[in-house]
C-alpha cells in the first residue's frame, strides 16, 4: 500500500512538472487536483458497494467531464467550477471562487485521465491523506507561491499535540487553520491513543474538529485534507472568514493555532485617483482587553475568548507579543491574571517558511473569575539559544523536541524540574519585569563569543530587517499619538 501511494504521488508530481512549463504553480496545481479529486471520489461513492446518491448535481459531475474533449472540455470544466461554487456545505467551500488555471485542454484531459485511472475511495484513508499532505508540503516548499505561511512544521505540531493530549469527546478549534495541520494531528492522536466506541468515533468524525481561515484557497485545501482523512460529512467543518471580526459565541475545550505572521491586519483601499493604499484594521471588541491593530495580540485575545472555562490553548506567537509595550503590556498583564499561563517554548529560527521569524509557543488554560491571579509560575523552555536549523540542510525533526516533551511533563505538569534549557519565573518576578516582558533569556549565547558559530548571513539580514520594521512601527505609533494630541 505504501509503494502504491508513493507511485501515485510520483505520477501526480511528474505531471505537475509538465504543467509548470505553462506557468501553473504548485499551489495552482494542488488546487486543480482538489477540484478533480473531489469530483472523482464523489462519483465513486455513487457506485457499488456504496451506491450513495450523488452530492454533485447531475450534468456537473465527473462523468460529464469525461465525456468532453478539447475546447468543450475546458469550457465545461469552467462551468462546473462556477456552478458548484454556489452550492451549500462542503461543495460550496471547496469550489468557492474556483477558477480553471489549466488553459490547455489537452493537458486538462491528461490530468483527468491520470485521476480516473485510480480508484481513490479504494485507497486506505491514511494513504489518501498521506498523498495529499505530501502535495501540500511540496506546495509550502515552493517559496514563490507564498503558501509556506499557511504551513506549520509538522514535527512542531506533533510535539504540541503530544503535550496537549487531546481526548475523546473534546471540541477542538483552530481560528487560523491553514491547511489543517493541527486538526489532523489532533484527530490522529485521539484515534490512535484511545480505544474509541461507536459514539466516540462518530463524535470525532463529525463534531470534534472545526476551524476558520480568511483565505479561500487555503480553506478549500483544508476541507479537502480533512475529507481525505475521513473527517466531516457533507457539512464543512471549516468556515471562510476573518476570525477576528467578532466573538463567534462558540466555546471550545482546546484551541491549537499558528496565526499568520505579520504584525498588522490591513485592507487595501483604492482612492478616487485610483491609487491603492493599505489601511490598518483595528478591531473594537468588548471581549478584548486592549484595542490594537497588532494582529498577533488580537489573535491571542481571540483565543482566550474561544476557550471554555478550564479550556486549554497552545498558540504560536512571534517575539513582539512577549515584549511590546502599550497594548502588549495590557494583554500580558490580563492574560497572566485571568489565565494560568504555565509554559513558553522559545522556538529556534529557520524552522518556518517565513525566513528569520522568531517565534514561541505559549501554553495557557482559561480560568473562572478570581481576585487572585491564576498564573503562579511560567516555565520557559529555550530551544533557540545555540541552536541553528534550516529548512533543507538541517530541518527541525520530532526528536529535537523530545527533551521539551519530557520537561513539559504532561502526566503532572505541577511536578517539573529545572534543567539547563528549562527554567521557571514566578508571577511576582514576571510583574517586576519592564513592561511585564515574557521575552526571557537565561542561556549564554555561544555565537556572541565565537564568530564561527554565527547564523547564516540571510538569517542575520532577516533579523536586522525585522528589528528595523519593529522599530519603525513603534516610531509610527509614537508619531500617531503625538499627532492626536
Amino acid at each position: 500500500m505504501v509503494d502504491e501511494s508513493s507511485g501515485i504521488v510520483q505520477r501526480l508530481w511528474n505531471y505537475c512538472n509538465v504543467l509548470r512549463d505553462d506557468g501553473v504553480s504548485y499551489g495552482d496545481y494542488v488546487e486543480q487536483l482538489t477540484y478533480l479529486l473531489f469530483l472523482k471520489m464523489a462519483d465513486e461513492q455513487t457506485k457499488p458497494p456504496f451506491n450513495k446518491p450523488s452530492i454533485v448535481p447531475k450534468g456537473f459531475d465527473w462523468q460529464s467531464l469525461l465525456e468532453k474533449d478539447g475546447d468543450a472540455l475546458e469550457s465545461h470544466y469552467r462551468r462546473i467550477l462556477e456552478t458548484l461554487g454556489k452550492e451549500k456545505g462542503m461543495l460550496g467551500v471547496i469550489f468557492r471562487k474556483a477558477q480553471n488555471k489549466i488553459q490547455d485542454p489537452a493537458k486538462l484531459k491528461r490530468l483527468t485521465e491520470l485521476i480516473n485511472d485510480e480508484t481513490w475511495i479504494g485507497l486506505d484513508i491514511d494513504v489518501k491523506g498521506t498523498i495529499y499532505e505530501g502535495l501540500l508540503e511540496k506546495n509550502a516548499e515552493d517559496i514563490k507561491s507564498g503558501a509556506g505561511q499557511y504551513f506549520t512544521p509538522r514535527p512542531l505540531i506533533k510535539a504540541m499535540i503530544e503535550v496537549m493530549r487531546p481526548e475523546p469527546g473534546m471540541t477542538i478549534h483552530d481560528p487560523a487553520c491553514g491547511t489543517g495541520g493541527f486538526l489532523l494531528a489532533a484527530h490522529d492522536y485521539i484515534s490512535k491513543s484511545y480505544p474509541l466506541d461507536k459514539d466516540q468515533k462518530k463524535f470525532l468524525k463529525f463534531s470534534t474538529l472545526g476551524g476558520k481561515d480568511i483565505v479561500d484557497n487555503v480553506a478549500r485545501l483544508c476541507v479537502m485534507n480533512l475529507y481525505l482523512h475521513g473527517i466531516g460529512g457533507e457539512e464543512s467543518p471549516i468556515e471562510i472568514g476573518d476570525s477576528l471580526i467578532s466573538d463567534p459565541g462558540s466555546r471550545y475545550d482546546m484551541v491549537l493555532t499558528n496565526p499568520p505572521f505579520g504584525k498588522k491586519s490591513s485592507i487595501t483601499l483604492v482612492n478616487s485617483e485610483g491609487k491603492a493604499d493599505r489601511e490598518s484594521i483595528v478591531y473594537e471588541r468588548q471581549d478584548f482587553w486592549a484595542t490594537t491593530s497588532n494582529k498577533q495580540l488580537n489573535f491571542l485575545q481571540h483565543v482566550k475568548t474561544l476557550l471554555k472555562i478550564n479550556g486549554r490553548a497552545a498558540i504560536v506567537v512571534p517575539d513582539n507579543v512577549l515584549f511590546e509595550g502599550g497594548a502588549g503590556e495590557t494583554v500580558r498583564r490580563k492574560l497572566l491574571a485571568e489565565c494560568d499561563v504555565h509554559t513558553l517554548l522559545r522556538l529556534p529560527t529557520g524552522v518556518f517558511y517565513a525566513q528569520g521569524v522568531k517565534a514561541n509557543v505559549l501554553f495557557f488554560d482559561r480560568k473562572p473569575a478570581s481576585e487572585k491571579p491564576w498564573t503562579t509560575k511560567l516555565w520557559i523552555y529555550d530551544l533557540r539559544t545555540n541552536q541553528h536549523f534550516t529548512l533543507k540542510e538541517n530541518p527541525l525533526r520530532f526528536e529535537h523536541l523530545q527533551d521539551f516533551i519530557k520537561c513539559y511533563n504532561s502526566e503532572n505538569r505541577h511536578n517539573r524540574k529545572e534543567t539547563e534549557r528549562f527554567t521557571a519565573k514566578t508571577y511576582d518576578e514576571l510583574m517586576q519585569r519592564d513592561k511585564v516582558s515574557l521575552d526571557i533569556i537565561f542561556l549564554e549565547d555561544e555565537s556572541l563569543e565565537d564568530s564561527d558559530k554565527l547564523p547564516p548571513p540571510e538569517i542575520i539580514a532577516s533579523e536586522i530587517a525585522e528589528d528595523l520594521e519593529s522599530a519603525l512601527e513603534q516610531f509610527s505609533s509614537i508619531h500617531e499619538s503625538l499627532s492626536n494630541r
